[in-house]
């Protein structure tokens, strides 16, 4: 039973995974305690199994497990699981999965094992729309190479088939262009480098990355921008700009978790075949989160 209307909305955290040092194993005790830091913190839920979250290098069971940390430590409303996968009966099956869970909605990216055309699209979001969850679309054409138009978002909201849709092509003018063609289709800020810009645009959430390492900024960045509060967002923005630059790099999941081991958060290592930084890009990353936390930005 959710308690939040729209369960998608608001700051939405892309989680980071901790792994143990050594044999990278989930620790699902940090991530549970992660989980309830951020929503103690002012965020209002967590999206586990996002790309943050290295869910494409977790079994089966550790996926299904981390939902379940997740929900046990904040409740079903405040989870919205990334459901990926190859193909949309898995992907179904995921969403079944989240739904038994208790989770409130669900985020899925188009088919991305080959450049799906827009009937394949539209099939892959029906068939997963099927399993009664609330389904938030994510659009990143950049490594699906499957570009979800404002044209196509209106049709799969018109069906019936999304509530809402993860824009991460940093496209600010497409935020207009989805609300004139799908009026009642809410736009979540995907990146977190244009969460201003998409927030005065008329975004009612954002799927944060680096609100893992300053969650408390980070709510209040977005709370400002969605009330039109230039004179408190935009000093914010200026400050962590540099920092949330990172979330549309390659090496992002390193660079939020070194953020968040800079920050007294347990960051730690990733899974293969994401290596670490290099001393150059680590120094950069330690440099923006020190600047940051002196400052007083958590």
């Amino acid at each position: 039973m959710t308690t939040r209307e729209k369960p998608w909305r608001g700051v939405m955290v892309a989680t980071a995974l901790p792994l143990h040092d050594g044999d990278l194993a989930v620790d699902h005790d940090a991530y549970g305690e992660h989980c309830r830091w951020l929503v103690d913190s002012g965020c209002d839920g967590v999206v586990p199994n996002g790309s943050l979250g290295e869910y494409q290098t977790l079994t089966p069971e550790e996926r299904s497990r981390v939902v379940k940390t997740a929900v046990a430590a904040v409740g079903g409303d405040r989870v919205m699981p990334g459901i990926a996968a190859y193909g949309a009966l898995e992907a179904r099956r995921w969403a079944e999965q989240a739904g038994a869970a208790g989770c409130g909605a669900v985020m899925l990216l188009p088919p991305n094992a080959y450049r799906a055309d827009e009937r394949a699209v539209v099939a892959h979001y029906r068939e997963v729309a099927a399993a009664g969850l609330p389904v938030v679309a994510y659009n990143n054409p950049l490594d699906t190479k499957v570009d979800l138009t404002p044209r196509l978002l209106a049709r799969l909201h018109a069906e019936g088939l999304i509530v809402a849709v993860k824009e991460f092509t940093g496209d600010v003018r497409r935020a207009y262009e989805i609300a004139e063609l799908a009026p009642g289709l809410d736009v979540l800020v995907g990146s977190d480098d244009v969460v201003l810009e998409v927030a005065l645009a008329g975004a009612v959430g954002w799927v944060a990355g680096y609100s893992n390492a300053l969650p408390a900024t980070t709510v209040a960045l977005y709370r400002a921008a969605v009330s039109g509060d230039l004179p408190t967002a935009l000093p914010l923005y200026r400050t962590l700009h540099t920092l949330l630059r990172w979330d549309s790099k390659t090496e992002f999941v390193q660079a939020i978790k070194l953020s968040m081991d800079i920050a007294g958060r347990r960051g730690g290592p990733c899974r293969p075949p994401r290596q670490p930084l290099t001393d150059e890009q680590a120094a950069a990353v330690r440099s923006a989160t020190e600047k940051a936390l002196a400052e007083g930005l958590r």
